[in-house]
């Protein structure tokens, strides 16, 4: 699979949302024919509120053959039910998908892994649109365990409630722990998803490919200004390329010089981890006093007070160390999480 032409990064999936009609279809394969590996095209697109256009469902197959045949390039669209499976097996594509709704639910993914078991299509697993790295994997070993094709992971980000920059957060941190335990995966990213708006793909394009992923799907329509479904994430053809062209695409490998050189680099990082897991129990062991004096005098657990001063302080120091509120935030609100713990654990345990 390493040596496959497919995969010279980045492999770039793109096409329409939504099928629409066959000219649309046909129009958009045509105007990225050279760019891409895969033309994607969703054909059921169950949608989160009912009344929107839900897709074209199976007549859009022969529209994707079409595509396949005639303009020359794999295809894949979403399945979501093991209906959909038998069909995209049936019309012979190439490739097929599993959305981020469908990976939540085991009973799901199982019986589309049931309807794939034995087929050599090549399956792409989203992520579950919760944070859920064990839950994702185990999609990806059902499938695994069934089909004979390719099974690669993408990931499309994780909703979360609330105005956000992102249409789904991009937590990096999941995909990244997707490839540590699994380190033979291929994992591609749908910066349509993540984004929800096309301003921000070139960022999020870039990310992927700075993070080693071997791919991206990238969702692309005529016109998008008409599309039926997710508009303001689609790009043109024509602006596709303008993006795939910006994107700096550095090598995975390192050489004996890059090995030499980062050494000491490395050494001294592992020094420094070393003292932060030192400081950070000598912090605990802290907390553990203050749980013990807070029991012995009455005192609850949380004092707000003392907590904004935790943060009012912090932020004036990573203002002068050069550190991101946000990322100083982030550490300091784990470790204080950690604190409650302990001195709750104190205040609820039982004198010797």
């Amino acid at each position: 699979m390493q040596n496959s032409p497919l995969l010279s990064r980045p492999v770039v999936i793109s096409g329409p949302c939504s099928a629409e009609t066959r000219e649309q279809v046909i129009n958009t394969a045509r105007a990225l024919k050279g760019r891409l590996n895969y033309f994607r095209a969703g054909l059921w697109k169950p949608r989160t509120r009912p009344n929107a256009f839900e897709g074209v469902g199976s007549k859009g197959l022969p529209w994707l053959v079409e595509v396949q045949k005639s303009v020359g390039i794999p295809v894949m669209t979403e399945i979501a039910n093991a209906q959909h499976a038998e069909l995209a097996i049936k019309y012979g594509l190439d490739a097929v998908w599993i959305g981020a709704r469908t990976t939540v639910s085991p009973f799901a993914v199982q019986t589309i892994a049931d309807a794939l078991r034995g087929s050599g299509i090549t399956v792409l697993v989203k992520n579950p649109m919760h944070a859920d790295l064990k839950l994702w994997m185990g999609a990806i070993e059902r499938v695994q365990e069934a089909t004979k094709g390719e099974v690669w992971a993408l990931h499309r980000g994780f909703s979360s409630y609330g105005l956000q920059k992102f249409r789904n957060a991009p937590m990096w941190e999941i995909p990244i722990g997707l490839k540590a335990e699994m380190p033979d995966i291929q994992l591609f990213c749908d910066p349509s998803h993540i984004c929800g708006n096309r301003e921000l793909l070139q960022s999020i394009s870039q990310k992927a490919m700075d993070l080693g992923m071997t791919g991206l799907m990238i969702e692309s329509h005529e016109n998008p200004a008409v599309a039926l479904s997710d508009s303001d994430q689609q790009v043109s053809p024509q602006d596709l390329v303008k993006l795939l062209d910006k994107l700096n695409i550095r090598d995975l490998t390192l050489d004996e010089t890059h090995i030499t050189d980062l050494r000491d680099l490395r050494i001294k990082m592992d020094s420094i981890d070393e003292q932060l897991v030192e400081l950070l129990s000598g912090r605990m062991g802290i907390s553990k006093a203050i749980g013990e004096y807070k029991k012995e005098n009455g005192l609850t657990v949380l004092q707000l007070s003392r907590w904004r001063e935790i943060i009012k302080t912090r932020k004036v120091w990573s203002e002068e160390m050069g550190l991101p509120e946000e990322f100083l935030r982030g550490i300091l609100e784990q470790v204080h999480k950690e604190s409650i713990r302990i001195q709750s654990e104190i205040l609820n345990s039982e004198k010797k």
